[in-house]
């Protein structure tokens, strides 16, 4: 083992930290089967249009309830629709959904926010860090629930105007007004971790040497907190950003299950729950809750699964 060791010291001599990064990760097996599971899910939901067999919406009346067969390998539901069909569109909704809510939330507001508090510290840090303890005094998910059931039927309103005096149809029926709510709800609140995360590191760094240099030389403020600092605290962004995933999931599963998400004909995998929920149904045909409760947990499993192991392959301290 301390052979196998000083050969994988003298390897990794030379090359990048991402590459020592990548190297090491790579030695972890969980974390390379988790990153597969999820590529493999979040590249379903990209193609699902080509990948689905049935569309997610398409009903067959004489085969309600149907068993798992070669037809239909995970069943149908009460009207009919191929449920892994509309797993597979499932995975669609909950990829835009997260994706877009950690980009909006935790790479722009959160890293932004957060770096700026921690580099400008005095009343700039104050103002930031005041607000989002704001956000941080309620239970997130009953947050988001709250903006979530208060915004969505103002900004239906305010679409359906602008149909109206723009002479266009069909944006508020597309489901849009589902996609703009979660995704934005989530990321309004989701960014005061990584703000929080990002604060401390910058506070940390912005003491070192090459900082002192960087401002000897003159180089502008902007620049030596986006070229300079932030680079080096990018490690633990990219942990907190597969947990942040994980969490984005989680609430539109939720928001979806309790009626004020993403809402019928548009597939998700909380509505799937919420519908094949019932006592009867989970009596008789226990599969068709079974199925995407196991692909939402086991979706959330492996972030956290992928988080743990880019922790140990981005810490410094693990050689």
């Amino acid at each position: 083992m301390v052979a196998e060791a000083t050969l994988l010291e003298r390897e990794e001599r030379g090359q990048s930290l991402w590459l020592q990064s990548w190297r090491r990760l790579r030695r972890k097996r969980v974390a390379m089967l988790s990153l597969a599971f999820l590529v493999i899910v979040y590249l379903g939901g990209a193609f699902a249009p080509w990948l689905a067999p049935h569309g997610y919406n398409e009903q067959n009346l004489e085969v309600v309830f149907h068993s798992p067969s070669w037809r239909y390998p995970l069943g149908t539901d009460r009207l009919g629709r191929d449920m892994l069909s509309r797993l597979i569109w499932g995975a669609r909704t909950a990829a835009i959904v997260s994706i877009a809510a950690v980009a909006t939330g935790s790479l722009f507001l959160g890293i932004f926010l957060g770096s700026v508090a921690g580099y400008m510290g005095r009343w700039v840090d104050t103002i930031i860090m005041r607000v989002g303890d704001i956000f941080l005094a309620f239970p997130s998910l009953l947050l988001v629930i709250i903006i979530a059931a208060t915004v969505k039927p103002r900004v239906t309103e305010f679409l359906t105007r602008v149909e109206t005096r723009a002479g266009i149809s069909g944006l508020v029926e597309s489901g849009a007004v589902d996609y703009l709510v979660v995704f934005g709800t989530l990321a309004l609140v989701g960014w005061v971790g990584m703000a929080r995360l990002v604060r401390g590191q910058i506070l940390s760094i912005k003491e070192r040497p090459f900082v002192e240099a960087a401002q000897a030389l003159g180089a502008s403020s902007w620049r030596i907190l986006f070229v300079h600092i932030l680079p080096s605290a990018i490690s633990p962004v990219i942990v907190t950003i597969s947990m942040a995933m994980g969490s984005a999931v989680t609430s539109e599963v939720v928001l979806s299950w309790l009626g004020i998400g993403i809402q019928p004909p548009n597939p998700s995998w909380g509505r799937m729950i919420f519908e094949n929920g019932g006592v009867v149904t989970l009596r008789i045909h226990p599969h068709l809750l079974i199925e995407p409760v196991m692909v939402v947990a086991l979706v959330i499993f492996a972030f956290n699964l992928l988080g743990d192991g880019l922790n140990d392959a981005l810490n410094p301290r693990v050689r």
